[in-house]
């Protein structure tokens, strides 16, 4: 099989790249810009394109595919050779249902805790030997990439993203994948650049519970109403298994769960993580891993990168960051982190980085989401909004909408790089959120001045 991408640099589209050339395809690609580390990556398996550009002679008709990815517009050249062509042009979602329709396929689907939920199923999957497929959004422990491909393994794990497919197809990209096993870890409003309100972006979530293949399964989170409303209300030839958080207690900085067979020590902690885990549980019974096979397994999942990773410690301060961006995410990261230590202060931070996060009709939306923090900071790049071609926003407008008494609101990050150097870290924590980098600060030099 040879398959070309356009716009192979993306993180989704040079993870699938490699996929297939392990898969022995032969695959070729193009973009105009790869950043690290997609760089490096497609580079170790010589998929790095020899220059940056586009280049119609690429495309011919001895391809079987052309994968389109996000970042190539409706007028790219190599996409216009392929439609003139006659040749398959695919979004990656696309693509990757057809390698997966003839498995049974596992798609994880909400607003947040996607990529835990798909990594804890990954995990106990692995732990027991078992052969799967997978596409995740980060990279994980045990694992060299964020998606795999073969022909004989029965079953494929999707995180499921609400975003959209290609410049060529808007549909989520959940709405794809037509599942077999299907869960919605919640819904709160997101992606406002394509769902401009609030209804349309829940009616993404209807759509992908409507998609679940006649005799299938729908689990998911009781506890929020709007997924319970969706949940109750829609008629199916499917199960509905609803979850709720799972007992558990706090010793010593160490989460324990409450099991029929006692208590279990685990790696990871927040009630919102307690909450991924009892949907990971339901979905790993549903694929025939026994309660007790999976409760051996999870002890020793240590999380996704880049969610409340513990990136530096010294003394009894510790710094962790997190990919909380959404308000809701933010909320339930902050409680995580309170819950886990309460005899320690915490100086929470974080980047408004997404085009939603830095629209200002949505900032109204991280009213109270920071409360529990003793000191919030928000860090934002006039330049990122410019880019994103939004209004620009003020200071003002931030503190209005987060409502936190003690919010400092910085547009500089060498600004909130001295702030925080500053601040005498003796039992502190401190938290790092972002979807971005924080214009690339060392985390560890903030707390080791």
């Amino acid at each position: 099989m040879r398959v070309h991408f356009i716009a192979i640099g993306g993180s989704a589209m040079h993870n699938l790249a490699i996929a297939l050339r392990k898969k022995a395809y032969e695959v070729s690609g193009s973009d105009d810009e790869i950043f690290e580390p997609s760089r490096s990556r497609l580079a170790a398996y010589d998929l790095l394109p020899a220059k940056q550009g586009w280049s119609p002679e690429k495309i011919h008709q001895g391809l079987d595919a052309v994968i389109l990815g996000m970042h190539a517009r409706n007028d790219n050249p190599e996409l216009l050779k392929a439609r003139e062509l006659g040749l398959n042009i695919y979004s990656y979602p696309e693509y990757l249902y057809e390698q997966s329709k003839d498995k049974l396929r596992v798609v994880i689907g909400g607003s947040h805790g996607k990529t835990t939920i798909t990594a804890m199923i990954m995990h106990v999957l692995k732990y027991h030997e078992q052969q799967f497929d997978y596409l995740v959004g980060a990279m994980l422990d045990g694992f060299d990439v964020m998606v795999s491909l073969s022909e004989d393994t029965p079953v494929m794990i999707f995180e499921g993203d609400e975003y959209l497919s290609s410049a060529l197809d808007p549909r989520p990209k959940f709405h794809l994948y037509k599942p077999d096993i299907a869960l919605i870890s919640g819904i709160a409003w997101d992606h406002i650049n394509v769902f401009p309100t609030y209804e349309m972006y829940v009616e993404q979530f209807k759509i992908f519970i409507e998609l679940i293949e006649d005799g299938g399964s729908l689990i998911y989170t009781a506890g929020d109403p709007e997924v319970r409303r969706l949940a109750e209300n829609i008629k199916g030839n499917f199960e509905k298994l609803p979850y709720y958080v799972p007992e558990h207690v706090v010793r010593l900085r160490i989460n324990y769960l409450k099991t029929q067979t006692g208590e279990i020590p685990l790696m990871i902690f927040g009630r919102h993580n307690m909450l991924n885990l009892e949907g990971a549980r339901l979905v790993c019974k549903e694929l025939g891993i026994s309660d007790e096979q999976f409760y051996t397994a999870i002890s020793s999942f240590k999380g996704a990168a880049r969610r409340l990773e513990l990136v530096e410690k010294s003394g009894n301060t510790s710094v962790y960051k997190d990919f909380a961006h959404s308000p809701s995410k933010l909320k339930a990261t902050v409680e995580a982190m309170k819950q886990q230590a309460p005899g320690r202060e915490l100086v929470a931070c974080m980047e408004l980085h997404t085009f939603s996060s830095l629209s200002e009709h949505f900032l109204e939306q991280y009213q109270g989401c920071m409360d529990q923090a003793d000191i919030a900071i928000v860090y934002f790049n006039p330049h990122t909004i410019k880019l994103k071609k939004l209004p620009p926003i003020t200071e003002n407008q931030v503190k209005t909408a987060f409502r936190h008494k003690r919010l400092k609101v910085f547009t500089s990050s060498a600004g909130m790089v001295a702030y925080l150097r500053n601040i005498n870290w003796k039992a502190k924590n401190l938290l790092l959120m972002s979807s971005g980098n924080f214009d690339g600060i060392d985390l560890s030099m903030l707390i080791n001045s």
